[in-house]
Parts: C-alpha cells; structure tokens; sequence
C-alpha cells in the first residue's frame, strides 16, 4: 500500500540544475538581446561588460541555452504528447482559471496548456538558433539580404520567448506549490491530486506495485 503522505518526486536533482542553467542563460540573453535591439536599452550591455563583450557572449550563452533546453526537453517530451484529453482542457482553460473542478479533464504530468508552452519553446528555440547563426558574422559569411531577414525573425522569435517564459513564470507562482517542485524536487500528494491527478494516480500505482 503506497504512503498517500509521503512527498512525490517530480524533478530529479540533474533536471531541476538543467533547469536553472536554462533560466539563467534566458536572463543574460535577455539583457543583452535587449541592448543589441535598441540604442534606449544599450545601457544594459553593462551588466555584461559593455558593448563588445555582450556582442562577443549572446551568441555563446544563446549556444548555452540551447544544448541545455534540449537536452531538458528530450528527457520530458513523452510527457507533452498532445492528447485529446488535453484538447478538452485547452477548451477548458476559463473553467481552470477561475477554479472550477467540473467539466475540466483531469491532467497528467503536464496539463495541455504547459504541453502548448513546451512545444512552442521548442519552436521559438529553433527559430532563434537558425536565425542567430546567420546573424553570427564572426564566424558566418551569408548575403546582406539573408542576414536583414533573419535580424528580424531573430527579434520576432525572442519577443515571442520572452512573452512564454513570462507566461511560465506567472503560472509558476500562480499555481501554489510548483516553485518547490524546481527547488526541492518534490511536491505534496494534495497538490499533485489537485493539478495533475491522472499523473498522481500513475504515481500511486508504480508504488503500490513495488
């Protein structure tokens, strides 16, 4: 019989560090992203070490980001196969923010709304990668006309991400008692029956079976 009191582990202590790696890496891509868009923001560059040195990292630390995101997403895609059950909870979403348990899909690990998330930071990772190594003059020779146009996807894509990660960040502080699961790695039984409660019942069984 499985211990209903016992905290459930959600991250293992490799993925929630990967993690952190990729918030950081976002912060100073962010910042520096910032200062190399507008002239208002180059004040910025700064925090980095001004012009030069932010020009020389963002790339570097974009590079960063990128092999620590996917080697994150490779171990957690299975868990964000859209399903149909997921659609529903999609069409459900103002029941979900206004708290209401009826008609709402029960989620799995992942409820379709961090599924939708997790597949557009893949899309937005993609983007910014394949337009960045364009923009890479330092290390790439591509026609003036290629570079103009992928400067601007570059900038359509990191607006794009920076609105999912606040979006993210939101939801994580929104929803009580998910920070702690990227901290401490675990979460209550309370809150994974709460939010994720087809995931909660996996749980319990894989442990009522040992």
């Amino acid at each position: 019989m499985a211990n209903q009191d016992k905290e459930i582990v959600r991250y293992s202590a490799n993925q929630r560090l990967n993690h952190w790696l990729i918030a950081l890496s976002f912060v100073l891509l962010a910042i520096s992203g910032l200062a190399l868009f507008h002239p208002a923001l180059f004040w910025l560059s700064h925090l980095l070490g001004g012009g030069t040195w932010t020009r020389i990292l963002h790339p570097f630390i974009g590079l960063i980001m990128f092999v620590s995101f996917f080697s994150f997403a490779v171990q957690l895609w299975r868990d964000n196969r859209i399903t149909e059950d997921d659609k529903a909870w999609l069409k459900a979403v103002p029941k979900v923010i206004s708290h209401q348990e009826e008609g709402v899909p029960e989620a799995d690990r992942y409820n379709g709304g961090q599924k939708v998330l997790f597949w557009s930071l893949i899309i937005f990772m993609i983007g910014l990668l394949l337009s960045g190594v364009v923009m890479w003059r330092a290390y790439f020779d591509f026609p003036v006309g290629l570079i103009r146009f992928s400067s601007l996807l570059h900038a359509l894509f990191a607006f794009g991400i920076i609105c999912a990660i606040i979006v993210h960040a939101y939801a994580g502080i929104w929803v009580k008692g998910s920070v702690r699961a990227m901290t401490r790695g675990t979460v209550t039984p309370g809150w994974a029956w709460k939010h994720h409660r087809k995931w909660y019942r996996k749980k319990m069984r894989d442990s009522s079976s040992k």
